[in-house]
């Protein structure tokens, strides 16, 4: 077993999980707290000191789990990426994760920016900012399932640890 392997897949599992945890936190459990929170004005706690936590943890776990991933990859990390060589099931895992890191820093983490008031932006902006974070996130849950599944799948033939 080559430890580095070894050490790189807890990094990529432990970073996964709680980058996906804080995922479906957002979708299954604070968008709903969020909206009670608004109705009776009890959001400023949330808003103000556990979302923008929350988001820190969940754009740089993206990060960690991505390049735990591409170190996992190795030499195959082309074949995965180009779904050749038997390294098709991993790859398309890989590309959804690639998709959903994407989605996470290009459209959720700004879009959040202006919602949370750490950019500036009118009541329109936040408005639109809003309906863009909030479904990217959707489709990043939505994007979760096959990922998980493709990422199990593709490697359950190689053993834990290693290539």
């Amino acid at each position: 077993m080559d430890p580095v392997m070894g050490i790189a897949r807890w990094i990529h599992f432990l970073a996964g999980v709680m980058w996906i945890g804080l995922l479906y936190y957002f979708n299954f459990v604070q968008v709903a707290a969020l909206k009670a929170a608004t109705a009776d004005g009890t959001n400023a706690g949330i808003t103000k000191h556990v979302v923008p936590r929350a988001l820190f943890y969940f754009r740089w776990a993206a990060v960690v789990t991505w390049l735990a991933g591409a170190t996992l990859l190795g030499k195959e990390f082309v074949n995965a990426f180009t779904l050749s060589h038997g390294m098709a099931g991993i790859g398309v895992g890989a590309w959804l994760g690639t998709i959903m890191l994407i989605n996470v820093w290009a459209l959720i983490w700004p879009n959040q920016q202006k919602v949370l008031g750490l950019k500036p932006a009118t009541d329109e902006e936040k408005n639109k900012a809003r309906r863009i974070a909030f479904l990217t996130s959707r489709v990043n849950t939505m994007l979760s399932i096959p990922m998980l599944f493709f990422m199990a799948a593709g490697w359950s033939h190689r053993g834990t640890f290693g290539l």
